[in-house]
């Protein structure tokens, strides 16, 4: 019998999307798949998502990525996210014709683009985006976190789409407030529309952070992945929007704890199966241009905890 799952594992399961490509890191394409063919074969692989390319740059993939690619029949295929924009329909011709090329049995290498990332801000337009995309991809909007953000998760979910929201960026403007966050939160949950995050959760805890790798960088105050899907969590398990938001807002890392059947926050108790449920079901996953750095700065507040413990 194996050994029952624990709590850390279960937030952890693929719950980071490579976005190596994009700002701050700005990898180039052959070092980003070298990047995410390395995280597969490492020891945190569990923690690994989709790699996330714009459509626009799937001929530098295939390229740069044809020797690393799992081989042969019944091999496991790489998860790819594309990111599309302007002519939908025609990107999804290609999406099409990129999953033929990178079949079981390929001599091009296995690989699958299984969801679709689009942009929009009006609810007729995202109901003209899902209409173009061809069915058999899992599409996210990203939306902007404003007062009308409740209209737009409405439209998603009557057309069975999901929501993307940016939580950062590389200035402080970019972050939204957590009043924003919690009402796309709230929203998504009222409408039983799962979401994924974008931007600035390379941390699990709420601080300020240096905004870029560059030796000169501001730093801002920035959310952590903790605090976005714990404060998730909270509202999932009917535990209350003054909880959320409180959980959004916390900045001490001693608040969050972790046993093998549940993460802590303060006194409230995230149990496994809960926290199964909200990955599955609810807040999905969060891109990073680093998976290196959320998933050594959570394995390094774990042993502290452990240290002060014993």
């Amino acid at each position: 019998m194996g050994r029952e799952l624990r709590a850390i594992d279960a937030l952890l399961s693929g719950l980071i999307d490579y976005a190596g490509l994009f700002p701050p890191a700005s990898e180039s394409m052959r070092t980003a798949v070298q990047n995410y063919a390395a995280y597969q074969n490492g020891a945190d692989s569990v923690a690994l998502g989709r790699f996330i390319v714009p459509v626009t740059r799937l001929a530098e993939f295939e390229d740069q990525a044809r020797d690393l690619l799992p081989q042969g029949v019944g091999s496991d295929p790489w998860k790819v996210s594309a990111l599309v924009a302007g002519d939908v329909r025609g990107a999804g011709e290609e999406l099409l014709r990129f999953n033929a090329r990178h079949a079981s049995g390929s001599a091009a290498g296995r690989a699958t683009i299984d969801v679709v990332e689009l942009k929009s801000s009006e609810p007729g337009d995202i109901e003209r985006q899902r209409s173009a995309l061809p069915q058999g991809f899992t599409p996210y909007f990203e939306i902007p976190a404003e007062p009308n953000v409740e209209s737009l998760v409405q439209t998603l979910a009557s057309i069975g789409a999901r929501a993307k929201i940016r939580t950062g960026g590389v200035t402080p403007d970019a972050f939204p407030s957590s009043r924003d966050i919690l009402d796309f939160m709230v929203a998504c949950q009222r409408h039983g529309v799962p979401f994924k995050a974008t931007a600035g959760l390379h941390h699990p805890v709420r601080g300020h952070y240096r905004l870029t790798y560059d030796a000169g960088s501001g730093t801002g105050l920035m959310f952590g992945f903790l605090n976005v899907f714990a404060g998730a969590a909270m509202l999932r398990t009917g535990q209350g929007v003054d909880v959320a938001a409180a959980v959004l807002e916390e900045t001490d890392a001693s608040a969050f704890s972790f046993t093998d059947d549940a993460i802590m926050w303060r006194d409230r108790r995230i149990e496994v199966d809960q926290i199964v449920d909200l990955r599955s079901h609810f807040a999905v996953s969060f891109g990073s241009c680093s998976f290196r750095e959320p998933v050594d700065e959570l394995a390094a507040l774990d042993r502290s905890q452990l240290a002060q413990q014993s």
